[in-house]
């Protein structure tokens, strides 16, 4: 019997998918839980932006992305130049004996007069402006906030950059922030700008990207390794 003729009797089974031997794949992990903000009390801040360390939350958290990704293979690691991703890649990559790599392209959103934990105060006083962006789907509703063009760009610049950095057919592994994941799962899903955004501290997404350049969203907001997950905010 030919091949072809054993093939078509057997069928054609559904196979795991099985990322393309010329890509790269990006873990994509958002930090853990950030310390709480005070009112009156501003977090320290890096280029104007706010650098709160991780929570003993958060620390739990990173412990348990270290042992949910322990088993992966990765060919490079990355993190913002904000702490609270490279206190959580610390665990990970002490066990998989990586040096993290700074991207600041990979920062969270600058959020203008909101920097520093006023965002996350105003989240929880049901502020107008907090609305407002929502329904509008904008950061830059926030006086001096950055634009979407911006923000997209600088993050486009990013993957490219990790892309770059490590051979074709393996995987890399990225610790950023809520609103970079949220804005790089809509740019690879062409999906509305905040259809991503409520990405949990500690938690695991997956991008594939093709050797032509295109993405692929593989997975969004991973947690089954997470005894405590916490909210989109902060």
């Amino acid at each position: 019997m030919s091949e072809q003729a054993t093939t078509e009797a057997s069928g054609f089974e559904q196979r795991r998918y099985v990322p393309p031997a010329d890509s790269v794949e990006v873990v994509l992990v958002r930090h853990g839980a950030s310390e709480a903000a005070l009112p009156g009390k501003r977090f320290p801040l890096i280029a104007g932006q706010g650098d709160p360390a991780l929570s003993a939350v958060g620390k739990a958290q990173a412990r348990s992305v270290a042992d949910e990704l322990g088993d992966e293979v990765f060919s490079g690691m990355f993190v913002s130049n904000l702490r609270r991703t490279q206190e959580t890649a610390r665990p990970l990559a002490e066990g998989a004996g990586l040096e993290a790599v700074v991207l600041p392209d990979l920062r969270e959103v600058f959020l203008g007069g909101l920097e520093g934990g006023e965002y996350r105060i105003k989240v929880a006083e049901g502020d107008p402006l907090v609305a407002e962006i929502a329904a509008r789907e904008r950061w830059d509703v926030i006086p001096g906030a950055e634009a979407p063009e911006e923000f997209e760009g600088r993050l486009r610049r990013a993957i490219e950059t990790i892309v770059e950095a490590v051979p074709a057919g393996t995987v890399a592994v990225a610790f950023a922030h809520g609103a970079v994941i949220g804005a790089l799962c809509a740019m690879a899903t062409a999906s509305r700008p905040f259809a991503f955004i409520h990405a949990d501290n500690g938690s695991i997404s997956r991008l594939v990207v093709h050797e032509d350049g295109r993405w692929l969203l593989r997975s969004f907001n991973e947690t089954r390794h997470l005894d405590t997950p916490t909210g989109p905010v902060g």
